[in-house]
């Protein structure tokens, strides 16, 4: 907010300033220079010399006064309680950042590869996006996931909805592009919040694509955002995305339900997996689907609405390539991405790091990061279940280049 007071003050000693040159003909600091003849007489000499004197004195009052008002925003700032939309740490501009991908893609893993940057701050999962998601069994489960997207809430807000549409300073305008502006607005106050805390000058937040429609959600809200899409071979996708289910159902102690026939199959499989399949053929059609559906249009929308802020990056190049990915990443961000910082990223969140000592391949199936490698489908799908992997979405495997 403009500094009304000040602005008026410097206004006034600047027209004084300006009429003495008039009057004289002279500057400030030449004034002393000037000749008793062109004083007029030693009285008008000497106010002179006092005006010279308040002027100084204010001009030293207003630098006194912006370096307190600069000292008291960055204590406000350095407490969270102030900060300027999209605005880092040190005044430059660092918009948002998104890491998008279909759950059990690496999101996380390249989640904490930014995090450890000096300057990024990248945490999960605000679920900011994803207008029409929403869990309702979330409402009474204690999880730390909120059953509604801050975008669909803000959507399905009705009084909002009323204020926007009758409001002296919103009525009028577009409804839709208001809802977005708002998501926004609150977006910000909770990432950079947390930045200034942090004390680093980037944020980003990752959430898995809830919706087919996601990225399409950030563009609307962040057109200015980068979007990281990491993509993985949805065979590789599935597999660990039903031993995260088997590991979170409620009968290990979280709060993912499953189906007794889905329970039967998971016990079956863990005492002899070459006895029987993984998946029940109807499970295994929908989630090839929605890997199909979610990463397929993602990675449509991306180029197409975001241009070059989206870009992607394959799971398995970041497992072959990490340091090499990371630097182009960390490039696209604005972030430093010389070579001692690119390694201690990566070095930091290795698979040894994460899965406190295991190699990659050396699986624990109880354990998030569980084995670490591409092409585990392999030893996992039944020839049936890579015909019906094919049909549902054979033609995306073909596109992103994991089938010929």
């Amino acid at each position: 907010m403009p500094d009304f007071e000040t602005s008026t003050s410097l206004q006034l000693f600047r027209q004084l300033k300006v009429f003495l040159n008039l009057r004289f003909g002279a500057t400030r600091e030449q004034l002393p220079l000037l000749d008793k003849d062109s004083q007029g007489n030693i009285a008008e000499e000497q106010e002179l010399q006092r005006t010279r004197e308040r002027l100084r004195a204010k001009d030293e009052q207003i630098r006194h006064r912006d370096r307190e008002i600069k000292s008291l925003r960055a204590q406000l700032k350095d407490g969270g309680k102030a900060a300027s939309s999209s605005l880092g740490n040190d005044g430059s501009e660092a918009p948002a950042f998104f890491v998008v991908g279909r759950g059990k893609s690496g999101t996380s893993w390249l989640m904490r590869i930014f995090d450890a940057h000096p300057d990024i701050l990248c945490r999960g999962e605000g679920r900011f996006f994803g207008r029409d998601w929403k869990r309702e069994d979330l409402k009474s489960e204690q999880v730390g996931v909120p059953p509604r997207s801050l975008y669909g809430a803000i959507r399905e807000s009705e009084y909002l909805r009323y204020w926007i549409e009758r409001s002296v300073w919103s009525r009028g305008g577009d409804l839709e592009e208001h809802l977005a502006g708002v998501t926004r607005a609150a977006a910000d106050y909770f990432l950079e919040q947390k930045l200034a805390e942090s004390g680093k000058r980037i944020v980003g937040d990752k959430t898995p694509l809830l919706t087919p429609e996601f990225v399409r959600d950030i563009a609307e809200v962040y057109p200015d955002a980068k979007v990281v899409h990491i993509v993985r071979d949805g065979r590789d996708v599935t597999v660990s995305a039903v031993h995260h289910q088997w590991n979170k159902a409620t009968d290990q102690g979280g709060s993912l339900r499953m189906t007794p026939d889905a329970t039967r199959r998971r016990e079956a499989y863990r005492q002899d997996p070459s006895s029987t399949s993984m998946f029940s053929e109807d499970n295994l059609r929908g989630r090839a689907r929605a890997w199909r559906n979610f990463v397929g249009r993602a990675s449509e929308d991306g180029p197409a609405l975001l241009g070059d802020n989206y870009t992607e990056v394959r799971y398995e190049d970041l497992l072959e390539r990490p340091e090499e990915e990371t630097k182009r990443l960390l490039s696209l961000l604005g972030a430093k991405s010389d070579e001692k910082t690119v390694k201690q990223c990566v070095e930091k969140t290795s698979f040894e790091k994460l899965s406190r000592g295991r190699k990659p391949g050396e699986e624990d199936a109880t354990s998030f990061f569980r084995k670490g490698i591409a092409g585990d489908w392999k030893n996992v799908f039944t020839e049936r279940d890579r015909e019906i992997f094919e049909e549902e979405a054979g033609d995306l495997l073909t596109r992103l280049g994991y089938e010929r």
